[in-house]
């Protein structure tokens, strides 16, 4: 039988599976599913310094598009940052069993100053909670996110590592561009401390039209929302294996697309250590984690891979 044990900043997890954030972790009852769940690692939702109440409602939206035999799982949404303030997931952080499943606080703050408050206050918190800093929600009204705006992502970066002195990551928007690939890759690699990278959050502002109604899905931003599942899987695959060839001292985590073993192992072939769910898991619940593990693990057998260091960052390009 396959081994799915694997390691993540020298910590042990038992799989490489968890959801991503924003996913089942917005409050307690949530997060405590995820860790009675069968994912190796878990994820809280990107925290503001105050508690949000969101977009309104429709925000969030799944569709499908194929015939019976390719049926895709797509969703599309526009949350605004739903959530109960950095204090409620710390106090969860401060309390939760990090020794059988690590625990990642992902925060994203409305301006460099609240990011860089939550930063002290987990610095100064009594917890290993893993601090990942999420650069693709937008920051100031009128400006792009700070992972589209190079600049303020090299301050940030320069802040927190000055701030916070220990491993911490971010989560990325995708990028579309070699250059851009390029570009902030060059600023990732300046700071030693950013220790991990998480590809991709949603891809921006699509927009899905109900044919029956002629309406949209959502309702914020006249319909216009980040694009989650199937859809998204290529795009998400490709960020990956940028950022693992280009930032070759950092931990990737991949994002987007998976719903069974074989998009799992996809995101570890193309160098992902730790793999996230989350449109499937929106909508089947933790459940899903034991399915995926089982599929991949027969993957893996029918390849012949006893562990995913076999196989791991080991794409093949045509010549």
């Amino acid at each position: 039988m396959a081994d799915l044990t694997t390691q993540f900043l020298e910590l042990p997890v038992k799989n490489p599976l968890m959801n991503a954030s924003g996913v089942w972790c917005s409050v307690a009852s949530q997060l405590e599913a995820l860790a009675e769940s069968a994912a190796g690692a878990m994820v809280s939702k990107s925290c503001t310094l105050h508690p949000r109440d969101g977009n309104p409602e429709p925000r969030y939206r799944v569709f499908g598009h194929g015939g019976p035999k390719e049926n895709k799982v797509c969703s599309i949404n526009s949350m605004g940052l739903p959530n109960e303030g950095f204090a409620y997931y710390l106090r969860y952080a401060q309390r939760h069993d990090h020794e059988n499943k690590p625990l990642f606080v992902s925060i994203s703050g409305l301006t460099l100053d609240d990011n860089l408050t939550m930063v002290d206050s987990l610095k100064d918190a009594v917890t290993p909670a893993i601090l990942e800093v999420n650069l693709s929600c937008p920051n100031v009204p009128g400006k792009s996110q700070i992972g589209y705006d190079f600049d303020a992502m090299d301050t940030l970066l320069a802040e927190v590592s000055s701030g916070y002195q220990r491993p911490f990551g971010v989560k990325l928007p995708p990028y579309f561009d070699m250059a851009h690939f390029d570009e902030a890759a060059e600023i990732l690699n300046r700071y030693p401390l950013v220790a991990f990278v998480t590809c991709i959050n949603s891809i921006g502002n699509a927009l899905v039209i109900d044919l029956e109604s002629e309406t949209t899905l959502i309702k914020p931003k006249d319909g216009f929302g980040g694009l989650g599942g199937d859809y998204v899987l290529p795009t998400a695959l490709a960020n990956v294996n940028a950022f693992y060839r280009r930032c070759s001292e950092k931990t990737i985590i991949g994002c987007g697309g998976v719903k069974s073993g074989t998009e799992a192992f996809l995101h570890l072939l193309a160098g992902a250590t730790l793999v996230q769910i989350g449109t499937s898991l929106y909508e089947e619940g933790p459940g899903i984690f034991p399915r995926v593990l089982d599929e991949l693990a027969a993957i893996m057998d029918d390849k012949g891979y006893k562990t995913i260091a076999d196989f791991r960052g080991k794409l093949k390009t045509i010549a």
